[in-house]
């Protein structure tokens, strides 16, 4: 962005996804940060907070990287993972942040798959991660009260569905054995004890037991690569045999950084197949990567893109796995059925009614 002026209509952005989350001046508030955090998000959080009389205090804990606790400086560069390391042998922060009411989550990669959030979770916590996106983003995607009856549709679809099916004309031919699969959704704020939401919402996924996906994923030219934060300029296929890519294939450079990104993690679990699910938000822009700068970016807005089927690999603490790989994949053009039923017809949403 050309300046990190603060804007009046971020704060009210804030002020608004607060209020949704009922955020009052009779409860505790804690925003958790770290020294990575983006500056602009952490001091919009606090006059949100402010201007609503809402009791707070900032919780800012130093940033953890790979190199700090690894002396091996040939480790993979670790980006959108989902699973901030700050909390950890940081007991008293753990313990301060279960006596919150609300808190505010602008660490730089969230606290959605940490380690401690279940934990937090259980205390009553409630939990607003703040994708660490650039305001002018955030504000672009302000919640909207219609998106929760929507979301929360696809939710018990998902979980009463036994099977999912996605296809398209390039190729891909999926399976996925739904039975027992844990769903969430995220319409973009949080309202109850225990839950844990993300601003941009606007999704659903499913995180797949054992042994409950194999087929063929056919990647094309603008599909997205998110933990790269680019679009796929030419074609790769993942072979899924398991719940594992046994194969990628492509001619292209697309293919080859996504092999060798892989390889680097030396972790089969990197091969692992992570969630599966599709984008609600209408909101949403498919051409957003064009738009920023990587720095202004975490790419939550392109998760959430309607109609795009979100398929991504690495950790699913529900099938017992658990890595640091991790890519988020969502792809175009991609029909979607459970139990037959179409819920995404070639990209497009269709009405769960």
């Amino acid at each position: 962005m050309l300046s990190d002026r603060i804007d009046q209509q971020w704060i009210q952005a804030f002020e608004h996804v607060f209020t949704l989350c009922k955020a009052h001046a009779g409860e505790q508030a804690i925003i958790l940060s770290e020294t990575h955090s983006r500056s602009l998000n952490v001091h919009l959080a606090e006059l949100a907070l402010m201007q609503m009389g809402v009791p707070f205090f900032h919780l800012q804990l130093p940033s953890i990287t790979q190199r700090t606790t690894s002396p091996d400086h040939s480790l993979p560069i670790i980006r959108s993972s989902g699973a901030t390391h700050v909390l950890d042998q940081q007991v008293a922060a753990v313990n301060a942040l279960c006596d919150a009411d609300f808190i505010v989550d602008v660490t730089v990669e969230g606290l959605m798959h940490a380690k401690q959030t279940g934990t937090l979770l259980k205390s009553g916590a409630r939990i607003m991660n703040i994708s660490n996106e650039h305001p002018e983003v955030l504000a672009r995607l302000l919640p909207q009260p219609n998106m929760k009856p929507q979301v929360q549709q696809a939710i018990a679809k998902c979980r009463a569905a036994k099977h999912m099916q996605v296809n398209s004309e390039a190729g891909t031919e999926l399976s996925v054995d739904m039975q027992g699969s844990p769903t969430v959704g995220v319409w973009g704020w949080t309202d109850r004890a225990g839950t844990l939401a993300h601003w941009p919402g606007g999704m659903v996924v499913s995180f797949p037991k054992p042994n409950s996906i194999s087929g063929q994923l056919c990647f094309q030219p603008g599909d997205m690569n998110l933990t790269f934060k680019r679009y796929f300029s030419s074609e790769v296929i993942f072979t899924l045999e398991n719940d594992y890519v046994t194969e990628i294939s492509g001619k292209g450079e697309d293919a080859a950084l996504v092999r060798h990104y892989l390889k680097s993690f030396n972790d089969p679990v990197a091969y692992s197949t992570s969630h599966v699910g599709w984008g609600m938000n209408p909101q949403a822009r498919y051409e957003a990567l064009t738009m920023y700068d990587q720095r202004d970016l975490n790419g939550t807005e392109l998760r959430a893109v309607a109609g795009n089927f979100l398929y991504s690999t690495g950790a699913n603490e529900f099938a017992g796995r658990f890595t640091q790989g991790h890519f988020d994949l969502p792809m175009m053009n991609c029909t979607i059925s459970l139990d037959g039923e179409i819920v995404v017809d070639a990209g497009t949403v269709c009405s769960l009614d």
